[in-house]
């Protein structure tokens, strides 16, 4: 018998939608199909649509001719942040299963009625939240729930967010205002506090937070600096040039099609006069002293969970590596993971450590999974398969479960704002 093929369409193809999950998805002909795509950039519609090979009827520059109908299984949601919501409650209502790119939507009302939509629709909604779906999360649950440390009383977590990182997606680029997008506790840190949730296993019940825009402003702006980085005096000697940033970097690491690189440009393969372009004319080439971006560059997070865990998340913008460092504390013993470092540690008192290479872990389905987000990206998508025909209403990143990472970070920013005063959760699940 023939294996079963899952269609997909996709709506957006940047970044994500494009590169991270298209490619993957159009490789893996023995259990995908991408038949349909929408993005209103003539440009990437034809690069993807000719690399995925969709044919031309099915490409849609507008959302109205792709919504007419419904055009395969599953759509998977790839746009701004701030058009997920819409876009999703029309596809459920065309019967679509979905998969969608968090955040989800920074508003509350707008969670708990999608959350009805799907149920309401019998639909699947399978959040982005591609990190639950690594070796390193499935062995750090693992050992959390075998009762490796004994029984867990805190844990805390660090996004060391890199200082170019912060400059290129939240200084310069897509997620950088809150007004467009949402909540850079939000943007950054979904990925965090859903794992917080996911380690603790209980609900958030209350929280407390502080941070700020302390750097990325116009009045640190260098003396005589330029508003483009390609034509400041300091080009060749600022932290943050662009041209040190993109042009440079691109050709330290030999050249080639590779983030944050592709990101600039829509032309490929990449070329340095292209990347020269992109830096005279698009947003990348600007100076982050000079930029219409809001979002902090540094937040610390408390929290209180239902079961009595507490736990602190730090998004820090200002660090010279990135990755995430865990560190879990138990009755009977600790456990730290430093994934820049490629390190898992567990001491248990009064025994000798235990060490493993991230690198090294395998899981269920063979091995660690290739793809961005250590795996996760194309690791949701081999979940998906193995789940879409039986058991599709229990992927580990149902909207049912993430929704409660964005409940969190809701009221992590509205503590924030209001100086750190107490939020409960409560409030926003009723």
């Amino acid at each position: 018998m023939d294996k079963k093929i899952i269609t997909i369409s996709i709506l957006g193809v940047g970044a994500r939608g494009g590169e991270a999950y298209g490619r993957y998805i159009h490789e893996s002909k023995d259990r995908f199909k991408v038949v349909s795509l929408c993005d209103p950039n003539e440009v990437r519609l034809k690069k993807y649509g000719d690399a995925f090979e969709v044919e031309e009827s099915q490409r849609f520059l507008d959302e109205e001719g792709f919504f007419a109908e419904k055009r395969s299984d599953v759509l998977l949601i790839a746009t701004m942040d701030r058009l997920h919501v819409r876009q999703a409650v029309r596809a459920l209502d065309l019967g679509y299963d979905l998969v969608l790119e968090k955040p989800i939507s920074d508003d509350a009302e707008e969670l708990k009625m999608l959350v009805e939509k799907a149920k309401a629709n019998g639909r699947m909604v399978m959040v982005c939240h591609v990190l639950r779906y690594t070796t390193m999360v499935k062995k750090i649950k693992s050992l959390l729930d075998e009762g490796a440390i004994g029984r867990l009383i805190s844990m805390d977590q660090t996004e060391n967010v890199c200082y170019w990182h912060q400059a290129h997606s939240f200084v310069r680029g897509n997620w950088r205002n809150s007004v467009q997008t949402s909540p850079m506790i939000m943007q950054k840190c979904c990925h965090d506090l859903d794992l917080i949730q996911y380690f603790i296993g209980d609900r958030c019940k209350s929280v407390a937070s502080m941070g700020s825009l302390a750097y990325f402003k116009c009045e640190n702006k260098p003396e005589g600096a330029a508003d483009r980085c390609i034509n400041c005096k300091y080009k060749d000697e600022c932290k943050y040039s662009a041209k040190r940033i993109y042009l440079d970097g691109w050709k330290k690491c030999g050249g080639g099609d590779t983030f944050p690189y592709t990101i600039i440009t829509d032309v490929l393969p990449l070329t340095e006069e292209a990347l020269i372009t992109a830096l005279k004319e698009s947003v990348y080439g600007r100076c982050v002293y000079s930029c219409d971006n809001n979002v902090v560059d540094n937040q610390t997070v408390i929290m209180q969970f239902e079961n009595g865990v507490t736990a602190t998340l730090k998004m820090e913008g200002f660090t010279a590596r990135g990755g995430r460092d865990f560190r879990f504390f138990g009755t009977e013993g600790e456990l730290e993971i430093f994934e820049e470092a490629d390190k898992m540690v567990l001491s248990r008192y009064m025994e000798a450590p235990v060490e493993w290479k991230i690198s090294e872990l395998v899981d269920e389905l063979g091995g660690q999974g290739a793809g961005g987000h250590g795996g996760g990206d194309h690791r949701m998508f081999d979940t998906l398969y193995n789940i879409y025909f039986n058991e599709k209403f229990n992927a580990s990143s149902s909207i049912e479960h993430s929704v409660e990472s964005h409940y969190m970070a809701l009221a992590a920013e509205r503590s924030r704002i209001q100086g750190g005063k107490l939020v409960e959760l409560s409030d926003y699940r009723k």
